[in-house]
């Protein structure tokens, strides 16, 4: 008898179709929101004399932040950081949009070269700018993971919680990470004669149709892995609960020492990070030892220690000119 089954993925990454192929998706609105969110913060703290940038500059700050910073930055570290290979063999692969593929880790840096510019451009001290920037930075990043979620991408390491969750996805990925051919063959095979006014022969076309069709549902539960819903821990723990303890600490405190809201954002992300991919499938080889997100959120940890350490300085030096008036 069976005891527990497993949800069975089929969200639809389109909002809606306006054609087969083409059509609005979440993954695109959660960056909408994300930016529409970080303005309206934004202009909330420059309103209140928490951020240098006046209120009216505020949107066109964010605009160029998110195309040069986010787009750019994003885009070029999934290349760079998982794709390197791929990349230097064809660089125009980069303008390939509609093929996905975004890094986390190269829209933080991506941000921090645009904003080094912005600050030496505009007069602005750019630890600050930082400060302003991320504390609202981390509610696009968790709307983006639940935007992976959605899409089924990005999927967690197998587990047996009753939470699992079991992704068509998987019938795409290596041997190595999931099923075997043989067995994902088998997968097809079943799936393509329980539709007899269709032909599956590709992962992806099961994948479409087990968002489709309900009958294709019972076919890839005796096939699939039960997995964990990493994309759904990382929206929490990167995205949500890090804003969350960034936006509570630049609203208690207004005259914090420049750089410290950046220093922690990027060591908690780092943190965070790492223990979300302790959850999630790893979608490229290890690096001692580390899937790739943990091995680069080690060298966010070093740059975020860098701006902790300019804050502490910065403070320890305005107190010195506090303690000498005194």
């Amino acid at each position: 008898m069976e005891i527990l089954a497993y949800y069975i993925h089929r969200m639809d990454p389109y909002i809606f179709r306006i054609t087969e192929t083409f059509g609005p998706r979440w993954y695109g609105l959660a960056y909408l929101l994300g930016f529409v969110a970080g303005i309206a913060f934004l202009r909330f703290l420059s309103r209140r004399g928490y951020c240098q940038i006046p209120e009216e500059k505020v949107t066109d700050f964010i605009v160029y932040t998110a195309i040069f910073g986010v787009m750019i930055g994003g885009r070029l570290g999934y290349f760079l950081f998982y794709r390197p290979q791929e990349f230097l063999a064809n660089p125009m692969v980069f303008f390939k949009f509609m093929e996905g593929g975004m890094a986390s880790h190269g829209g933080i840096l991506g941000i921090v070269g645009f904003t080094y510019y912005y600050a030496r451009r505009h007069g602005h001290s750019w630890p600050h700018l930082g400060d302003c920037l991320v504390p609202i930075a981390p509610i696009g990043i968790g709307l983006g993971r639940l935007a992976n979620f959605i899409n089924g991408e990005l999927i967690g390491r197998a587990s047996t919680v009753p939470w699992a969750v079991q992704f068509p996805e998987e019938l795409k990925l290596g041997p190595e990470h999931g099923l075997s051919p043989l067995t994902v063959q088998q997968a097809i095979s079943e799936v393509d004669a329980a539709l007899p006014n269709a032909v599956i022969t590709y992962p992806d076309q099961v994948i479409e149709a087990a968002r489709d069709v309900s009958e294709v549902l019972p076919i890839l539960a005796n096939y699939l892995t039960p997995r964990h819903p990493s994309q759904l821990y990382q929206a929490f723990l990167e995205g949500f609960l890090l804003a969350a303890i960034l936006i509570a600490i630049r609203l208690k405190w207004k005259h914090l020492p420049y750089g410290l809201l950046t220093g922690l954002f990027f060591v908690l992300y780092a943190i965070f990070r790492m223990i979300g991919e302790t959850f999630r499938e790893p979608d490229a080889e290890r690096l001692l030892g580390m899937t790739r997100g943990q091995f680069y959120s080690v060298f966010m940890i070093a740059i975020g220690s860098c701006f902790l350490a300019y804050a502490w300085r910065g403070w320890r030096a305005k107190r010195g000119v506090v303690d000498g008036e005194e």
